[in-house]
């Protein structure tokens, strides 16, 4: 009688027993493990919530306060500069649209609908044209706002998603230039990449925009925030493309001596066979590279731009609110947070449904 009553080996108790309370030294260390992480998350719960200050203009009673807890009120005072910089405060329904329209094409990006060139490039060129009108004006009736009063979680945006749309297509030349058939194209273009690849990012910033000018002739140099995108989207493409290089290389050689003998030209082949694959199979470290891309935006902010990271800065930096720094930096984390963690998750799923790695 005694059996019947037992759980199942496979039952959710038998599996915390056996992986957490097997032994008597197993049972002492999960015991102070969760003592310990209770202990942080209730005192987190407490900083941030039981014992914070949530109304704005509240600095005087954060101040004050005898409990210690965190004082948002720099948050909800301030956070129209941590979104929007400079951008003139009359016009920021236009930075707020600008970011959603970006928003929008990621998530559609992301439909298996749009999972071809055809229809992915459209999407990412339109929405690109759409968020610079929105930013720049000058269109439409709207007042134009030089790139000098951009800042904060557009700006953010603006030159991820231009070294995204600018780095994807050089990846794709540079991979396809790299294993080129003539030594001499295949050779030069390995030497450009490992080179790049062997420079900081920060140092090809600075060369974008400040070195760069001195080269160019007059009238060709151009705004110093496109400068960057361009030296940022070559650095990108260059690790990008070792990325794509590596997923050509995985798959079999038959298949695309194959496609030759059904009498394929070579653009079909890398367009309907090789690349497809490529990417299926350099999906994870593909997916990296943007969540590296999304947080080396903040970079600009070394060569004099207004970043979200610098906007955080800016609000959190005057007299009246500079013993809220830590809840500032929490918050502009929070932001890099969401984007961030949506990216990898996708990509995770992204690996579920095409069974990358599994054999």
């Amino acid at each position: 009688m005694a059996k019947m009553f037992q759980p199942p080996k496979d039952s959710f108790q038998s599996r915390i027993k056996s992986r957490y309370f097997a032994t008597r030294r197993d049972t002492i260390i999960s015991i102070v493990f969760a003592t310990f992480v209770a202990w942080v998350l209730w005192s987190l719960i407490g900083w941030a919530l039981l014992n914070a200050t949530f109304a704005p203009n509240a600095g005087d009673i954060c101040r004050e306060d005898l409990h210690g807890g965190a004082c948002w009120s720099v948050v909800s005072t301030r956070w129209r500069i941590v979104l929007f910089g400079l951008y003139p405060f009359e016009e920021q329904w236009r930075s707020a649209l600008a970011c959603v329209v970006m928003v929008v094409v990621g998530v559609l990006s992301c439909l298996p609908w749009f999972w071809s060139a055809k229809r992915m490039a459209p999407l990412w060129v339109v929405g690109f044209a759409v968020f610079y009108i929105l930013m720049r004006g000058g269109f439409f009736g709207l007042s134009e706002v030089t790139e000098q009063n951009w800042g904060g979680l557009s700006l953010t945006i603006f030159i991820f998603a231009g070294t995204s749309l600018l780095g994807m297509p050089l990846a794709i030349i540079f991979a396809l230039l790299r294993r080129s058939e003539l030594p001499w194209i295949a050779r030069t273009m390995a030497l450009v990449i490992d080179t790049i690849r062997s420079l900081p990012l920060l140092s090809i910033m600075f060369t974008f925009a400040i070195v760069l000018p001195f080269v160019l002739p007059d009238g060709w140099t151009g705004d110093k925030l496109y400068r960057v995108i361009v030296g940022y989207a070559l650095f990108f493409a260059c690790y990008q493309a070792e990325i794509i290089r590596g997923g050509m290389q995985s798959l079999p050689v038959g298949q695309e001596e194959a496609a030759k003998a059904l009498g394929l030209g070579y653009w079909h082949r890398i367009g309907y066979i090789v690349l497809p694959q490529a990417f299926r199979n350099a999906l994870p470290p593909t997916v990296n590279q943007f969540v590296i891309t999304v947080k080396e935006t903040s970079l600009v902010t070394i060569i004099g731009f207004f970043d979200v990271m610098a906007s955080g800065r800016a609000a959190s930096g005057t007299a009246e609110w500079n013993f809220a720094v830590i809840e500032m930096y929490v918050f502009v984390g929070l932001i890099f947070f969401v984007f961030v963690f949506s990216l990898s998750r996708y990509g995770a799923y992204l690996e579920r449904r095409l069974g990358v790695g599994k054999r």
